[in-house]
């Protein structure tokens, strides 16, 4: 699997020079020395919806034991530099957070529940947020783009249903019944981790059914981080020398993601993130060279951000291997 992610990576990274080559890349350098620092603030407002994702997911969490605002932003900025960075399947952040979590304090069933539909409710709003920029892209793009468009269209499709699965699969005792399954396979040895199970189911179950705060997270929280995100995808183009409109950002941020989301194979979604760009940006009217300038501003993000986030991370793993007290012998 380590050496697909790497085989991966280096043919998105060909992938990405040869459209940069291929779309005059002295007019897309000249577009990238033309915004400047621009690009630097673009990159860095992408701590505001990282801050709106931490609020809603602490929503989650019962109040006696909800983490500080800025503990919940710290989570959630090495969950997205995992997520976006390495080949993960987009589940290896929740996997590191899960640890952090409980390094923090937080009791297993709790931290697993809170993670868990969290995920489920990021997905139902990003798929909300995906119908909403194909919809505006097959009402307003010509027919290479609407091509594009429906290809994507097809996606959601196939993907509703596993998605109302996975729903009704998580008020149906999952882990409890999968515990069980495992125990009696190995002759007894899991006993202890069924009630542990039964309790992560238990804890999902009081989340879902606090409607008031599941409700606030689909129709407030996510559409105003959904909002914010797209506010680097404004900024950035305003200082690439495109105008356009936060709606036309918001369309090509949630498309960018569902792309991003389907190449989660790919660390970084190289190349994969540039050729969405030029088909999504050119279906808007934004020249090439732009689209890959604005990929490019993509990328400083991933620098300033997400490289750190992976560095922070690993400062954590090994603050928690120093601090462990050695095994004994025998």
């Amino acid at each position: 699997m380590k050496h697909l992610g790497r085989i991966a990576a280096l043919a998105g990274l060909i992938a990405s020079l040869w459209l940069v080559w291929h779309e005059n890349p002295a007019a897309v350098l000249h577009a990238l020395r033309t915004a400047g620092a621009g690009l630097l603030l673009a990159a860095l407002a992408h701590v505001l919806p990282m801050l709106a994702n931490a609020c809603d997911w602490r929503t989650l969490i019962r109040r006696a034991h909800r983490p500080s605002v800025l503990t919940m932003l710290n989570l959630v900025w090495v969950r997205e530099s995992v997520n976006c960075m390495l080949p993960v399947a987009r589940i290896g952040g929740e996997v590191v957070s899960y640890r952090m979590l409980r390094l923090r304090g937080l009791g297993p069933s709790a931290a697993a529940a809170s993670l868990i539909v969290d995920m489920q409710l990021t997905v139902i709003s990003q798929l909300l947020f995906t119908m909403v920029g194909i919809g505006f892209l097959l009402a307003h793009a010509q027919s290479g783009a609407a091509r594009f468009a429906g290809q994507l269209a097809w996606g959601v499709v196939v993907l509703t249903p596993l998605l109302v699965l996975f729903a009704l699969v998580q008020h149906a005792s999952p882990f409890e019944r999968i515990t069980r399954m495992l125990n009696r396979i190995m002759s007894g040895k899991l006993a202890a981790l069924i009630g542990r199970s039964a309790q992560i189911d238990q804890t999902i179950k009081l989340i879902w059914r606090r409607r008031g705060v599941v409700l606030r997270y689909l129709f407030f929280w996510q559409p105003l981080q959904c909002v914010l995100t797209s506010l680097e995808i404004w900024l950035a183009l305003y200082f690439l020398g495109a105008r356009v409109s936060l709606v036309d950002a918001v369309v090509i941020e949630s498309l960018i993601q569902a792309v991003s989301s389907a190449a989660f194979f790919v660390p970084g979604g190289l190349g994969v993130q540039e050729g969405a760009f030029v088909l999504i940006g050119g279906a808007l009217g934004l020249d090439p060279s732009i689209c890959l300038a604005l990929a490019g501003a993509r990328r400083i993000r991933d620098l300033l951000i997400f490289i750190p986030g992976l560095l922070a991370w690993q400062l954590v793993e090994s603050s928690n291997r120093l601090a462990a007290p050695p095994t004994r012998p025998g």
